[in-house]
């Protein structure tokens, strides 16, 4: 068999090879120029982002969304040069987009709620939350969940989705905290010797702040008893080891001071019926 080419043939070919050949030359010449330019400018905005103190986690994760969208630009423009007609490849890509966000807009608003948690800062890795009834410290963030663990040791992933529609209680933003304990005491008790007693036990814990002043007063008369509200400040960090402390403390020493705690109480009357 005679693979030979008619001259005549190959004649004629040769413009087409030229002209062709010469978009493909500038195809690829605007591919890599063009990719060159999508890394430069990717890494000009990650520099501004970190002069900024963006997050690293949102900064990686945007680094591939910048590069890749301007990389589809450069494609885009290569398919032009080449004579393929790119309203109909955007027509595709669109349609494609289209049904891709519905069919994943779940993991896109867990997406979305994500960035704007990191960009915003609600709270930070390390932080005690209480997010949508879970409370724990939060391990980590990602763009799609925060993984939080709980005071048990479990391990609570929640998605950002469900973060964002939910009220953020965030336990460890302040560096100190109030204490707040409620103590009853009996009718027949001294109110001024409880006051007293509880100011005592206050100033000798020295993890509890002077200022703001502990607060001690009487905020209820309940129905079997004298409610006492006792509200000093503390570290957030020793907040339970205080809490905890006050609880036994004031309990022992009331009992020395002779100080009652009263507990509710019912009289039952029994009347019996003559015969």
């Amino acid at each position: 068999m005679d693979f030979t080419l008619d001259p005549k043939m190959l004649e004629n070919l040769q413009p087409l090879l030229i002209s062709y050949g010469g978009k493909v030359f500038a195809a690829l010449l605007i591919f890599l120029i063009g990719k060159w330019i999508a890394r430069r400018i990717t890494n000009v905005i990650m520099q501004l982002m970190k002069s900024r103190d963006v997050d690293v986690t949102l900064t990686k994760f945007l680094e591939g969304i910048f590069y890749y969208a301007l990389l589809a630009s450069v494609i885009i423009a290569v398919a032009g040069q080449l004579g393929i007609k790119t309203t109909s490849f955007l027509a595709v890509l669109g349609a494609a987009s289209l049904a891709i966000g519905l069919a994943l807009k779940d993991s896109l608003a867990n997406f979305s709620s994500g960035v704007m948690l990191i960009l915003f800062h609600p709270f930070k890795v390390g932080d005690v939350v209480t997010i949508g009834g879970e409370t724990g410290s939060v391990e980590a963030i990602s763009v799609f969940s925060t993984i939080l663990n709980t005071p048990d040791n479990q391990k609570k992933i929640i998605p950002n989705g469900t973060i964002s529609n939910s009220t953020i209680t965030n336990i460890t933003a302040n560096p100190t905290r109030r204490i707040d304990i409620v103590v009853g005491i009996g009718y027949n008790d001294d109110i001024r010797l409880a006051k007293e007693v509880l100011h005592e036990i206050l100033a000798d814990d020295s993890r509890i702040l002077q200022d703001p002043a502990p607060f001690v007063a009487v905020t209820a008369l309940g129905s079997s008893s004298v409610d006492l509200v006792v509200r000093p400040w503390v570290a957030t960090a020793d907040y339970w080891a205080v809490y905890f402390a006050l609880n036994e403390t004031i309990k022992l020493t009331f009992d020395e001071k002779g100080i009652s705690f009263p507990y509710p109480q019912q009289d039952v009357h029994i009347y019996q019926q003559a015969e």
